[in-house]
């Protein structure tokens, strides 16, 4: 008795829990219940939405490390009475360091050895200019660099997704260098790939004004476009461009805030505070530029060139321009959640609209309802008052797996569905292994009790084999697939685990309890099994 009190404590508690979850679903108002799951989230198949595959430019962004590290280096090499210029190669993946007295070059060399452990010292070249030291990246760390690029760009996109209000959005690494990304419920299109495809690079560069704008340009320097209608702080109109140094002499990694702003205009604008590396950086540098002009450049494109007047300490500055408050409000948002490190193209754009969704929605409840009756009217003749039970077991299972949804937060989509009606014949399989042991049972005479009992225990091991079998293979799909085939194998997971509770652990308490209220010689229930063997 003490065994049957506590199934059935089991049992009613996990039909509470089960029915609450589902609640969710028909009664939006109780979704502000802070205990209660969040609905079932409809993947892009099935709400509609954008599917979009992302290029990055990894061989770009190991270049622009590669430069900031360079800055490093000589900041380094000057602190240690080094005196030397910088240089990089044409090739975008070499640094090239031009010590001013002789010596420097093997005090140079000891250094990298010393402090920068991922940098490889090359050979030593002679130019008109003096000898030159090649440096460029370990092949290992390289490697490790272009991971971890990767691993940031999808945690950066992440961050601006989870910023733009997209509910479940799937993002995954594709390949090397390709991100593939799903975002159910997306109706503004274009606002969505503004953002999300916006590298947010920002940059800061000394401008040259002794370099001519010209075919030919000077080593080190390139020509930048300036934002339309954005002023300097000195008045001039910035309407067409400027040559900058190549090399950016900081980078906003260091950024650890953004915010929309008003500038003194009040023009739209958008202040920055940088982390306590990016403040010292950013102090020596304008430290160094003062009454020279400093240019701020987002994703290759000037902002602004303000004329430094002196020293800024503290680590907040702000970047102007001619923008809208959105356009503010959404700078600050890439910013805040961090630069893309690489820059990403959309190589693939697909729109799936909600009516598609909502058609998939209708043809997989009528496979659902089809299923389950064309099941239901198998069970119910061929098992009588058993097959109802095997039938109420059906309908509990299916209100496990939707629970299951809601509670773990996974996405339904449309091999869901899928998941969902293979469940539905996958159920019953337990309940006939039981009910035809039970027949077996019965037939070597055994009293009624004692057939159920060693129905459920002889059955009990086949059970166990077949699902977790079917278990390793949806975890194998789980984690090798991608979006559409993960969904299906978490719903076939959920599944498994549900009938394999209503069928072994359920059931079995049903049975007893029947058993124990009624006399099994006139209950109607197992005998109709034992009469269908003969």
């Amino acid at each position: 008795m003490r065994s049957l009190r506590w199934r059935s404590c089991v049992s009613v508690l996990v039909a509470l829990i089960c029915a609450a979850c589902i609640s969710v679903n028909f009664l939006p108002q109780l979704s502000s219940v802070a205990w209660l799951p969040a609905p079932i989230h409809l993947g892009l198949d099935l709400r509609g939405g954008i599917h979009l595959t992302l290029g990055a430019d990894l061989d770009e962004a190991v270049s622009q490390s590669l430069s900031l590290l360079g800055q490093d280096i000589r900041s380094s090499a000057n602190d240690a009475g080094i005196r030397t210029r910088l240089l990089r190669h044409a090739d975008g993946r070499t640094l090239e360091f031009v010590p001013l007295k002789h010596e420097g070059i093997e005090q140079l060399s000891n250094l990298l050895r010393d402090r920068f452990g991922q940098m490889a010292v090359g050979s030593v070249i002679s130019s008109e200019s003096g000898e030159k030291l090649l440096v460029s990246f370990r092949p290992e760390w390289e490697k490790q660099l272009r991971e971890r690029i990767m691993d940031q760009t999808v945690r950066t996109l992440r961050g601006r997704i989870d910023a733009f209000g997209v509910a479940e959005p799937d993002i995954r690494l594709q390949g090397d260098d390709r991100i593939q990304i799903q975002l159910p419920g997306v109706t503004d299109t274009a606002r969505a790939l503004q953002l999300i495809g916006r590298t947010a690079q920002l940059t800061f560069h000394r401008v040259r004004h002794d370099v001519t704008p010209g075919a030919v340009m000077a080593p080190g320097t390139a020509w930048y476009p300036l934002a339309t209608g954005p002023r300097s702080r000195a008045g001039a109109d910035l309407s067409g461009g400027l040559v900058l140094d190549r090399s950016p002499l900081l980078s906003g990694q260091d950024i650890v805030d953004a915010r929309p702003a008003f500038d003194e205009r009040n023009q739209p604008c958008v202040s920055i505070q940088f982390s306590a590396r990016g403040a010292e950086q950013f102090e020596r540098i304008t430290g160094e530029l003062i009454h020279q002009q400093f240019a701020i450049v987002l994703d290759g494109v000037v902002q602004s060139a303000p004329v430094i007047q002196q020293k800024i300490s503290g680590g907040k500055a702000s970047i102007t321009g001619s923008f809208t408050t959105e356009e503010a409000q959404d700078l600050a948002v890439v910013l805040r959640s961090g630069s893309l490190p690489a820059k990403v193209s959309v190589l693939e754009e697909r729109t799936v609209g909600p009516s598609l969704g909502a058609d998939s929605i209708r043809a997989g409840l009528m496979a659902g309802a089809v299923g389950s009756l064309g099941v239901m009217m198998v069970m119910q003749l061929c098992y009588g008052m058993a097959g109802l039970l095997a039938n109420v077991m059906l309908v509990f299972t299916i209100s496990l797996l939707f629970a299951g949804l809601g509670l773990f937060g996974a996405t339904l989509t449309l091999p869901g569905i899928a998941g969902v009606v293979l469940t539905i014949g996958m159920s019953v399989d337990a309940n006939v292994l039981i009910f035809e042991r039970i027949r077996e049972e019965i037939g070597r005479k055994l009293p009624m009790d004692k057939a159920i009992e060693a129905g459920f225990r002889e059955a009990k091991s086949s059970i166990l084999d077949s699902n977790l079998t079917t278990l390793l293979t949806a975890a194998v799909l789980y984690q090798f697939g991608t979006g559409p085939v993960r969904g299906f194998a978490v719903t076939l997971a959920l599944g498994i685990l549900a009938s394999m509770f209503t069928a072994i652990f359920v059931s079995h308490l049903l049975f007893d309890v029947w058993i124990r209220r009624n006399n099994a010689a006139r209950c109607g229930l197992v005998p109709h099994i034992a009469g269908a063997s003969h």
